[in-house]
């Protein structure tokens, strides 16, 4: 019965709030925040599960007494109203249940990179990245631009940008993935479509607790920055790749004129590659990756298509068809496509959950 699957969270809730009254909790403040936290995450499922019992027993008490001579038409009045909000309790329910991922409100690295179709790939970095622009602006966010590689004919080839913000990770997590292209390029006299392809990576931004680099696992070279920026670019050693001797993972950034500000950037990136690929490694050994994303997650996955021609949009994971690309690519409406990957994600993390 789903009601007893409710109890065991209420009475964590309770022994929580008697724990926060102990003098021994009260003097240990790392422990105080951690409960604090275990209950906030809490509250709302405890609340919602105590209106499910009550309704749920309030059901069960009028149909005891439709029999009754006086009270039986006021018992079917009243299950008129109760018996409907039970299958909206128990879904909201569900969703409160579900494991929280532990990144969701982190900020994030966003990184994207042309693949395929050269310039025309590095182009659609661009639009991509101006797509993101625009709904994070919507949502309340902050975007700052860490690293960029211009592409030949205008564009990136390569860009790292940092999001902050409420929720970023929880939302942009689905976006991990290869984005496919289908447009005629300007450069196209015959009007021919052409197929190009980026390579988007959504990555939680860590701290120091999280993963420890030590300083002898990391190598640093420093070299001359490339590309336009004026005379000063190239007159000094000014760009930095560090490299994490364990896993060969690598971080570049020549953007800033200064070696340190360079450095420092490239260790924000380098820290935040090494646990994303922890977190990759620990996904790959468990079955239970959809709790946190819509298919894999991996970078060689294709999850969209972008056609131009027909004004389309194609999330092959969850086969959502959208005929609103301009929309969505000019007006960074990118609800039409969260909502429906949030609600298959959830649902499937019901399913797995057994609930």
């Amino acid at each position: 019965m789903f009601k007893e699957k409710l109890q065991p969270f209420i009475d964590r809730h309770n022994e929580i709030t008697k724990l926060l009254s102990s003098p021994d909790i009260a003097s240990d403040i790392s422990r105080m925040t951690e409960l604090s936290k275990e209950q906030s995450g809490l509250n709302d499922l405890v609340e919602k599960a105590k209106l499910y019992i009550e309704t749920a027993d309030a059901i069960e008490e009028n149909k005891e007494l439709l029999g009754d001579a006086e009270l039986g038409d006021l018992a079917k009045e009243e299950l008129t109203e109760l018996e409907p909000m039970l299958p909206a309790l128990e879904s909201e329910i569900k969703i409160l249940m579900l494991p929280k991922d532990k990144n969701d409100d982190k900020n994030i690295l966003l990184e994207l990179r042309a693949g395929a179709g050269g310039d025309e790939a590095a182009l659609f970095v661009a639009d991509v990245f101006r797509m993101y622009s625009r709904y994070a602006e919507q949502a309340g966010w902050k975007i700052e631009i860490i690293s960029s590689n211009d592409g030949t004919a205008g564009g990136y080839k390569e860009l790292i940008a940092q999001i902050s913000g409420e929720g970023v990770y929880a939302l942009l997590k689905y976006e991990a993935g290869i984005h496919r292209v289908q447009r005629v390029p300007d450069t196209e006299t015959q009007g021919r479509v052409h197929t190009s392809a980026i390579t988007v990576a959504v990555i939680p931004e860590v701290d120091d607790v999280e993963v420890d680099l030590k300083p002898n696992d990391i190598k640093m070279d420093v070299y001359r920055s490339s590309g336009c920026g004026g005379q000063s670019v190239n007159t000094t050693d000014s760009a930095v790749r560090l490299t994490h001797i364990p896993t060969g993972i690598v971080a570049a950034i020549q953007d800033e004129k200064s070696q340190h500000k360079n450095k420092a950037k490239a260790m924000k990136v380098l820290k935040a590659r090494v646990y994303e690929a922890e977190l990759q490694k620990q996904l790959d050994e468990t079955s239970s990756q959809r709790k946190l994303q819509v298919g894999t997650g991996s970078r060689s996955e294709k999850i969209r298509t972008y056609n131009y021609p027909q004004n389309r949009l194609t999330d092959h994971r969850i086969g959502l068809t959208l005929y609103a690309l301009d929309d969505i690519m000019n007006n960074g409406n990118l609800k039409l496509v969260f909502e429906p990957l949030m609600a298959h994600a959830r649902t499937e993390a019901i399913k797995e959950a057994g609930l």
